[in-house]
């Protein structure tokens, strides 16, 4: 077996299951520890958009609801079953703050300029945007946004900026992303283990556990 376990995910911070599917792999990581504690474990994560096609300014909320699902009141009964799991992982999701549907381009691009910084761990930053936009309705298609976000996850918010009104990595996300639905990548969550492994949905710690497991054992 390797003496590192990599896990590449697949993500969109629009995704509420993939705010959930987050909350579940940090569960099944907790196991992990305590049952390999000694093991190094990385998670990497790439781009993949659910509305590749808004536009940059983002679109009305209420506007994209009635396009997606037929209005309101059909994403109400959708969204009930995804207030409920959330709960579940301790998510307690507010889908009625968010009042703009964003364009996810440049919060990809920020998680990417991240992972290329020294330290190299988009851990915080992926929650920050997941908690900004699902309970505190913020809108995380705006740059400026996007730079205190990026402040509160701990970085200098003068650099972030810099980042974000540049086209820096913008290229790369898109090749990313295109790369992951030549893969077969359709919906996400999308999770790959150890580079041999790869579950599709925010599957619970147990499956999550046993993929990692094989993953290793294949390694």
């Amino acid at each position: 077996m390797r003496d590192a376990l990599t896990i590449d995910v697949v993500s969109d911070v629009v995704c509420p299951w993939c705010f959930i599917g987050k909350r579940r792999l940090e569960a099944a990581l907790v196991a992990l520890r305590d049952e390999t504690p000694e093991l190094p474990v990385t998670v990497r994560w790439h781009p993949f958009q659910l509305n590749p096609d808004l536009p940059p300014e983002g679109v009305d909320r209420r506007s994209y609801l009635e396009a997606k699902f037929g209005g309101p009141a059909r994403a109400a009964q959708i969204y009930d079953n995804v207030r409920a799991v959330g709960r579940s992982v301790g998510i307690a999701f507010d889908f009625d703050a968010i009042e703009r549907q964003p364009n996810t381009l440049d919060a990809h691009r920020l998680i990417a300029w991240a992972q290329s910084r020294p330290e190299g761990d988009a851990q915080a930053l992926v929650e920050a945007l997941f908690r900004a936009y699902f309970l505190e309705g913020r809108y995380v298609g705006d740059r400026d946004e996007l730079a205190l976000i990026a402040t509160q996850a701990g970085y200098d918010p003068a650099v972030a900026q810099a980042f974000l009104g540049s086209d820096a990595l913008r290229a790369e996300v898109r090749a990313a992303e295109a790369q992951a639905r030549e893969m077969g990548v359709s919906g996400v969550p999308f999770f790959i283990f150890a580079g041999k492994t790869a579950l599709s949905g925010a599957h619970e710690p147990a499956t999550l556990l046993d993929a990692i497991a094989q993953a290793r054992a294949a390694a």
